[in-house]
């Protein structure tokens, strides 16, 4: 028996611009919206460590659970209310996290018509790889939150399990054996999810050096 904990997520990098600024251009516009969007995903960034904390004290309570017998059946169900308790604030914070990337996908979504302006070919085609790639990744994001969702509401079960007197050895290992299996995509979501963000920082560093934008 085992279950995982959710690896943290990679966030977007904020770049200063130090020279080279372009009045009113639309590699200006760019940058602006770009940085813009860092800000916006604040609120996801401002949920990570709450995330993985909350993870870590229901691999705990989990530890717990399983380590007693049934002779310690009122200790077993408050073990479990309290770990119902910790997926209901895990559940906000990934609400938050989720509202958060939603305003940064809103903010971003103005790039789209910017991009087509920029005059150089190899500066234009730098941002519009730029726009996929973040559109990528979120897609990637949804479908993380989505399987996030989807393993607590597998974990909400697990607890429920484990407040029946008359429970299965048989029974708690098949809802385990489905809590593995909800917290190996959403690891693997979150793989995804993580890569395309690397690749979205790199490709935004490659855009400003393009544009003649000097950033630290």
């Amino acid at each position: 028996m085992y279950k995982h904990l959710m690896p943290l997520a990679l966030i977007l990098f904020s770049a200063a611009i130090l020279t080279g600024c372009l009045n009113g251009s639309p590699e200006e516009q760019m940058y602006t919206i770009l940085e813009d969007v860092v800000d916006k995903e604040n609120g996801f960034k401002d949920q990570q460590t709450p995330l993985v904390d909350l993870e870590k004290k229901e691999a705990d309570i989990y530890s717990q659970i399983i380590k007693l017998g049934i002779k310690d059946y009122d200790k077993i169900v408050s073990l479990s209310d309290e770990a119902l308790q910790n997926i209901d604030k895990r559940e906000e914070h990934i609400k938050k996290e989720h509202d958060s990337i939603a305003e940064a996908k809103k903010e971003f979504e103005k790039v789209e018509d910017i991009v087509k302006e920029i005059e150089k070919e190899d500066i234009r085609n730098k941002a519009i790889n730029l726009n996929n790639t973040m559109n990528d990744r979120f897609d990637a994001h949804e479908t993380l939150y989505k399987a996030y969702i989807e393993s607590m509401k597998i974990d909400r079960e697990l607890y429920g399990l484990f407040k029946q007197k008359d429970l299965k050895m048989e029974d708690l290992q098949k809802q385990i054996d489905k809590v593995n299996k909800a917290y190996d995509k959403v690891m693997k979501e979150n793989d995804k999810f993580n890569k395309l963000t690397e690749e979205y920082n790199q490709e935004k560093i490659e855009f400003y050096k393009s544009a003649g934008l000097k950033v630290s």
